[in-house]
């Protein structure tokens, strides 16, 4: 399955998924917010809520609050439950569409309902930037928006559609991005609508 360019070090691998095999991550996915359920993060500092809603599994997870920022912990910030581990078909996903040597340490799964975007950002809280950051689709299609290393960069807009597949490395691994917002009824996966969006990634060094 051919990965085509969105801009350097940036892939989009359109339907790198089947409607067979998102099914089965979507019941994988279910498993894991059965053990670490969906929550509202809050923003540093001002703490005003995100529009999303998420969760993790893996070692780590990524977190963010008022008190104390953007950052990777073990155990869920609600339950204090460790993080459920990924689950094998999305380590393969890791193994076929990052082909880096080490393992994920974390996996964030972000919930968007059909209102709710994420703005322009960087993936910068990692310590191993050579790894690379791989990045999901189930259910309806998300704007996705793209730009360089640098906040005033020029952007593009792509359309991930469910089972979609982008890859963030080398030049890219530091792209700014974010989601301008979701087309509603575009896919009938999650029968709630909505999207959600697993982001596979290296925290340490190796």
């Amino acid at each position: 399955m051919a990965a085509t360019r969105i801009q350097s070090g940036v892939t989009l691998t359109a339907n790198y998924l089947d409607r067979t095999a998102q099914d089965a991550l979507l019941a994988a996915v279910r498993d894991v917010i059965a053990r670490a359920p969906l929550y509202t993060p809050r923003m540093p500092r001002s703490g005003k809520p995100m529009s999303v809603m998420m969760t993790n599994c893996g070692p780590l997870g990524w977190v963010t609050d008022e008190a104390r920022g953007y950052r990777y912990q073990e155990t869920h910030p609600e339950t204090g439950a460790p993080w459920p581990p990924i689950p094998q078909i999305v380590l393969r996903a890791w193994r076929e569409l990052g082909a880096y040597v080490h393992a994920p340490e974390a996996c964030l799964i972000n919930y968007y309902a059909p209102s709710a975007r994420m703005g322009l950002h960087q993936d910068k809280d990692e310590q191993d930037f050579s790894a690379p950051v791989v990045s999901l689709s189930l259910g309806d299609t998300g704007l996705f928006r793209v730009g360089g290393v640098r906040r005033g960069d020029p952007t593009r807009s792509v359309r991930l559609a469910s089972g979609d597949a982008v890859v963030l490395g080398g030049e890219g691994r530091l792209a700014f991005h974010g989601v301008d917002r979701i087309l509603p009824n575009t896919s009938t996966l999650l029968p709630e609508g909505g999207r959600i969006n697993l982001t596979l990634r290296r925290v340490s060094p190796p």
